[in-house]
């Protein structure tokens, strides 16, 4: 599985508001679904699951670089940067295709909390063997696009 997991949409009409682009909770939804689809891609899901675990947000981040329009093909790149003993960092880079401009950097901050309980645990080795980490440093650039 690559350390950066790329998915792409088309940025629907109805993603606009009043302003005439892109709502900001709009790329926070984009950022959740290219993580979730990394996380089942990469059968990270499956493995915490199998642990009566599940992910929750404890903090996003999320700053706009560019505005983004309907009609516009996007690629939202996601990897994990870092696992800790209860959490994970997630990053993301939203990218236009037709000109490669850099639209939104964000980061999420998962904790690993216990399906049953509510509460934290720790992650098991099992589940962090599924993600490839990304060290800082190497984040993805436009011409990381394919």
């Amino acid at each position: 599985m690559p350390k950066i997991y790329c998915h792409e949409l088309i940025v629907p009409k109805e993603a606009e508001d009043f302003n005439g682009h892109v709502n900001n909770v709009e790329y926070l939804r984009w950022m959740q679904d290219a993580a979730v689809q990394h996380a089942l891609a990469n059968g990270s899901t499956e493995a915490t699951l199998a642990v009566g675990a599940t992910w929750v947000v404890r903090t996003h981040k999320i700053e706009y670089l560019k505005p983004t329009f309907a009609g516009d093909c996007v690629a939202v790149l996601t990897w994990v940067a870092n696992v800790r003993r209860v959490q994970s960092l997630r990053k993301y880079r939203i990218f236009r295709r037709s000109d490669k401009a850099l639209l939104v950097e964000g980061e999420t901050q998962w904790v690993f909390v216990d399906a049953a309980k509510g509460t934290l645990r720790s992650i098991p080795e099992e589940v962090k063997a599924k993600f490839d980490l990304l060290p800082d440093g190497q984040e993805p650039d436009a011409d990381s696009l394919v």
